[in-house]
């Protein structure tokens, strides 16, 4: 039965072509490799659709069943997953902005807050979440921080590569219309 599960699991993974997870998954039960990274874990049990509970038993059962701890702990994924959210990384804005708070650990922001609710625009047990917008916009470059330090490596920028950096943000250059318009409670982002 393990065997079959584990085989079906890693069908799962390779039918959404997530490879590089499966490669790992498989390596480490061929014993080849240590547990695996609880960011991995948690892109696992995101893209396989586990819910917390479904995750935890296959967590406990492969560990009953392996004796070795291949997946983490719904904490450590809890951990993980905080440091991909915005509000997790400090930042400051150069000059300070007026009017704004410098606490950059805004995290999720209710996003009906301040709306009356009305059946004719959403259901009433909608959930909407939002981020500030300069919270999630360093979110967004620390998510791509990696990539960004391999193409200053292929234009020999190496010496640049400790920072510090300075990202100037241009109004509305990501195709997702007026700055401003997107913080609900942020800051409105200067030009």
């Amino acid at each position: 039965i393990k065997a079959v599960c584990m085989t079906l699991f890693l069908l799962a993974l390779r039918a959404k072509n997530e490879h590089k997870q499966a490669d790992e998954l498989e390596a480490i039960m061929q014993g080849r490799g240590s547990g695996l990274h609880p960011a991995v874990c948690l892109a696992i049990r995101i893209n396989t659709f586990l819910s917390c509970s479904q995750y935890h038993k296959m967590y406990r059962t492969v560990k009953a069943v392996t004796g070795r701890q291949i997946f983490q702990p719904l904490h450590a994924l809890r951990t993980a997953e905080k440091a991909l959210l915005p509000g997790y990384h400090p930042f400051e804005w150069k000059p300070p902005l007026k009017n704004v708070s410098t606490n950059t650990e805004v995290g999720i922001i209710d996003g009906l807050s301040g709306l009356p609710l009305s059946i004719d625009d959403y259901p009433v047990d909608t959930i909407a979440k939002r981020f500030r917008y300069d919270a999630a916009l360093v979110c967004a470059l620390k998510d791509m921080e990696e990539e960004i330090l391999e193409g200053m490596k292929a234009k020999n920028l190496d010496d640049y590569l400790n920072g510090p950096f300075t990202v100037v943000v241009k109004e509305s250059c990501d195709g997702m219309g007026d700055v401003s318009e997107k913080h609900g409670s942020g800051p409105a982002v200067p030009e």
